[in-house]
């Protein structure tokens, strides 16, 4: 059983959804906007959040951006907009998952299912250590040189992704659809920005690469800068 919070101002899709999960054993609240979604997260702690993006009083993605400010509660967006700009840009804003009206209830308890386990496996994973590089999933830190890291949700994402696979080639089309939950369709300057910005938390670039080290036309890989 899950604890989630529904958001979505849409009373017909609302009641049907919470009445669909209930019968499926989970506890279900919901709110009818974003700012009591907000404040609903804050106060009851949901194991995971349906977050609609068309709301009445705020959009869904700025709503979105205010609950990562506050919580790693995984967050599936559940909305009528299907452009793939959309898509991207709710991602980006941390999104755990991205469903399209309208889905089946079995579907989108899939969709639950599944970005609990990614959460759990998080959790229970101990620190990754690359060289002087420590990636901890359990507090969603990253240290180098016993100094913190200021990361944003998906530049830890895509670092733990590669920290769990060090020292192999990771491809784009892998991160994407591993960070992003992004089937492969020219999504790779995604992937190349959130590298560039990566890179430079971790003091390189990609001219002169300590530890992201790129294979033209393969991915990216993660590994100890080699002993001078």
């Amino acid at each position: 059983m899950a604890v989630i919070l529904l958001v979505e101002d849409d009373v017909a899709i609302r009641t049907a959804l919470t009445r669909a999960l209930t019968e499926r054993g989970h506890a279900v609240t919901w709110q009818p906007n974003g700012m009591a979604g907000l404040q609903a997260l804050i106060e009851e702690r949901p194991d995971v959040v349906l977050l609609d993006l068309g709301l009445p009083d705020i959009d869904g993605t700025q709503v979105l951006s205010m609950m990562r400010a506050v919580s790693e509660v995984p967050v599936i967006v559940v909305t009528a907009r299907d452009d793939d700009a959309d898509v991207v840009k709710a991602l980006d804003a941390g999104a755990d998952d991205y469903v399209v009206k309208p889905f089946g209830a079995e579907h989108i308890e899939a969709r639950i299912r599944a970005v609990l386990r990614r959460s759990a496996s998080q959790r229970a994973e101990g620190p990754l250590v690359v060289g002087d590089l420590v990636v901890d999933p359990r507090t969603r830190s990253a240290s180098l040189e016993n100094r913190q890291l200021e990361l944003s949700r998906k530049e830890f994402d895509l670092l733990f992704a590669l920290a769990q696979r060090a020292g192999e080639v990771v491809s784009k089309r892998e991160l994407l659809a591993e960070v992003w939950r992004q089937p492969y369709g020219g999504g790779d300057r995604t992937v190349d920005v959130h590298l560039s910005w990566l890179r430079r938390k971790l003091g390189e670039s990609a001219a002169a690469p300590r530890y992201l080290h790129s294979t033209r036309g393969v991915g990216v890989r993660l590994a100890a800068p080699e002993a001078p």
